[in-house]
């Protein structure tokens, strides 16, 4: 995959799917020792800002990604707020927190998280609350540093989530620029809806702000499903994509055993 032209691709552990064998602070430990220079996970939200900011500092990591809060699995915003009629005040307050706690982490990246529609909503009145949300939320991080990224789920894995195709979310963010919303490109979202995975990121490399990935199916390591991972992580380098590559991915024994992956992506 590496050519003199281009550095390698750099990677994050995602702290949520790796290293589970641990308690979560313990993981920032292991992922700097397995070499990762880089960590994002979903939900800071659980622990005090600087707690986190601690332990990123001991292992000399840096957060590159968290999510606006959700709620539990199985409630109404398990997926997030945005496009929730009536969820004004729970996506707003959402933001707050968010911003609060990339600002207090150094963290540059959120990822907005748009919600499933209802199937009592329209989804007329789900796009209105989502754009009127969205511009909401830019203008609340306006000096902040901070950008937002929005991502397509599979809706086999998240049915009824707002965005259903890369299309579609590019279009939102085609309103913004590239210093307010961008894309997460997602390599196990993208498979799972039928895309193909290299010709899709060719298309939208301009606007992508992050990448994550998982082998599907199964959710594993590369190496254990149908995703073309030699082909695409060229096509990543040929369009320049500088950003961090976070590790989303499900091992399918051991988080340690199963980062063998790296030394032949």
């Amino acid at each position: 995959m590496e050519t003199p032209e281009s550095p390698p691709l750099r990677y994050a552990a995602n702290l949520k799917w790796l290293f589970t064998e641990l308690p979560f602070l313990d993981r920032f430990a292991a992922a700097a020792e397995q070499g990762f220079d880089a960590v994002e996970f979903a939900s800071p939200y659980e622990f005090a800002t600087g707690t986190l900011r601690q332990a990123l500092q001991r292992e000399g990591l840096v957060q590159i990604l968290i999510n606006t809060p959700a709620a539990p699995p199985g409630q109404q915003g398990e997926n997030g707020f945005a496009c929730i009629p009536g969820q004004r005040v729970a996506f707003r307050e959402g933001v707050r927190r968010a911003l609060h706690y990339a600002t207090e982490l150094d963290c540059g990246l959120v990822h907005l998280m748009a919600g499933r529609v209802d199937p009592q909503d329209s989804p007329e009145a789900a796009q209105h609350v989502f754009r009127e949300n969205l511009a909401w939320a830019v203008d609340a991080a306006k000096g902040s540093g901070v950008r937002y990224v929005l991502e397509c789920l599979n809706q086999t894995d998240a049915p009824g989530y707002f965005f259903k195709g890369l299309d579609e979310t590019v279009r939102v963010i085609s309103g913004f620029t590239p210093e307010q919303v961008g894309l997460l490109f997602d390599a196990y979202h993208c498979q799972m809806s039928g895309e193909n995975v290299v010709e899709a990121y060719r298309q939208h490399a301009a606007i992508v702000q992050h990448v994550q990935f998982a082998d599907a199916p199964g959710r594993h390591e590369p190496g254990t499903g149908e995703v073309p991972w030699s082909a695409l992580g060229q096509c990543l380098r040929r369009h320049g994509y500088a950003g961090w590559v976070g590790c989303e991915y499900r091992p399918l024994t051991s988080t340690v055993d199963g980062l063998g992956w790296r030394s032949s992506v």
